[in-house]
């Protein structure tokens, strides 16, 4: 489910102000507005807020959006802020990118291009976040993030505290959602490193002529769109950690330039002729296995060597179920405190049924079900009949559907499972959209578009009418 995002709108133009709160506010986030940089000034001492959109010209200071963007960076560090700048003001607005801004949007401007700049900043601001409370929760050399007590789960407490005070490159194996970046996560902030940034790029989610790039960085003209020389995530990662998440998916041409970095600790950025020191610690993730991705090409038996000084494999959750009943108990706590309320309990069926589940999505799948039991159970014991709905069987069917023999047409897309779910829960709940986007975590407007699409099914199969 979606926590609460505040998001701050400083501008002295009221058309900006509402239509962005209108626009933010369909999202599911909670907007506040202000019209001059004294207003803002007050919200921001006041108030936290995860994002602040401003002005660069306020009508009290020439200058407001910068001295917001000072207010902000002092009050509130982990605050992002998008300057919105007028025509002709494009310098101001870069050198305000390079004093903390996120970025900046010229008017006038798309709803898109001011949604995906809100997503890209909020995605930011939220791994900021978590870094700083992980490294305070994992100073002490505790791991109560990663749940489990289970002899398999052991052995990689004393893997991890064995192996994090060193500098060695570590590879973690496991199948997707079984915790991987948790352990990731413990090993960094119980190192030497933990002061410094711990920088992650998942390989399967760059572009593939864009990773070498994201990972070296690259030189004012290296390429078509390099308008300015950037920084890599290697410079980024100097002094810290740096994760690779599914190592497996980085093209196999990219790969022995990576090695290259393993072995003389130096880097050259795209299109440039100077060699960079390399000082960073490598945390490589998978949910390969290797040795099959070097038989299948995929994977030059040479990095594998190289990245995999202590290879650390996570169990899936079917394989440790002694650690299921403290991993909902867990969960339900966590759901608890996102919804406010009392945790729910959990019925001894509906323990055991989860118990003898196999688990394809792992613990991620674990903590979606839980949390969607809870919010839809509104604080009552679950029961077994509340999970069937959301248990996948062998065949791929929800369990409850397989048990009545209902069948759903074999090769639908994701979007058309997304689209069935939307519905179903809708179904739930008569058809209350604000309830369905916060029992699924998604945003009102996806509701109320499934709601409106359903409804003009409904005409059709009744012949039309309004």
């Amino acid at each position: 489910m979606k926590r609460e995002v505040k998001i701050l709108v400083v501008d002295d133009e009221p058309s900006i102000t509402d239509g962005l709160r209108y626009l933010l506010g369909a999202e599911g986030f909670r907007v506040e507005t202000a019209s001059n940089l004294s207003a803002g000034r007050v919200a921001v001492q006041e108030q936290t807020f995860d994002l602040v959109l401003t002005d660069l010209q306020l009508p009290d200071d020439h200058h407001g959006g910068f001295s917001l963007l000072r207010a902000v960076k002092t009050f509130s560090p982990e605050t992002e802020v998008i300057v919105i700048t007028g025509h002709g003001s494009i310098s101001e607005a870069v050198e305000a990118t390079k004093s903390g801004a996120f970025f900046f949007v010229e008017k006038p401007f798309e709803p898109e291009q001011i949604l995906l700049l809100v997503e890209k900043a909020l995605e930011r601001q939220k791994l900021v976040s978590e870094s700083q409370n992980l490294r305070k929760h994992f100073q002490r050399r505790e791991f109560s993030y990663i749940i489990g007590a289970s002899k398999a789960m052991q052995m990689i407490y004393e893997t991890i505290e064995s192996v994090a005070k060193s500098d060695a490159n570590v590879l973690i194996i496991g199948e997707s959602g079984t915790g991987k970046e948790l352990i990731a996560n413990a090993i960094h902030f119980n190192s030497l490193r933990s002061d410094r940034e711990f920088v992650k790029v998942n390989c399967s989610a760059l572009p593939k002529e864009l990773i070498e790039a994201e990972l070296f960085g690259y030189v004012k003209g290296a390429f078509t769109g390099a308008i300015q020389n950037r920084h890599g995530l290697i410079s980024q990662a100097k002094g810290g950690s740096l994760l690779l998440d599914e190592i497996g998916e980085m093209p196999i041409e990219l790969q022995p330039k990576l090695l290259r970095v393993l072995e003389e600790r130096r880097f050259r950025p795209v299109g440039s002729t100077e060699t960079f020191e390399a000082d960073f610690r490598l945390i490589c993730a998978t949910n390969r296995e290797p040795r099959e991705a070097i038989k299948e090409g995929l994977m030059r038996e040479d990095l594998f060597y190289r990245i995999s000084t202590i290879t650390i494999n996570v169990p899936p959750l079917r394989e440790r179920s002694e650690d299921l009943p403290e991993l909902v108990e867990h969960f339900l706590k966590q759901a608890a405190e996102r919804l406010g309320r009392e945790s729910c309990t959990i019925e001894a069926a509906a323990l055991d049924l989860l118990v003898h589940y196999h688990w394809p999505g792992n613990v991620r799948e674990l903590e979606n079900i839980i949390t969607r039991a809870s919010v839809l159970n509104l604080g009552l014991p679950i029961a077994a009949e509340d999970l069937q709905p959301w248990l996948i069987d062998a065949s791929g069917l929800p369990s409850d559907a397989a048990a009545s023999g209902a069948q759903l047409p074999v090769g639908l897309s994701m979007q058309e499972m997304e689209r069935k779910l939307i519905e179903a829960t809708l179904e739930r709940f008569n058809g209350h959209r604000a309830k369905t986007a916060e029992a699924l975590g998604i945003s009102l407007r996806t509701a109320q578009r499934e709601w409106l699409r359903a409804r003009a099914w409904l005409r059709e199969d009744l012949g039309g009418g309004p």
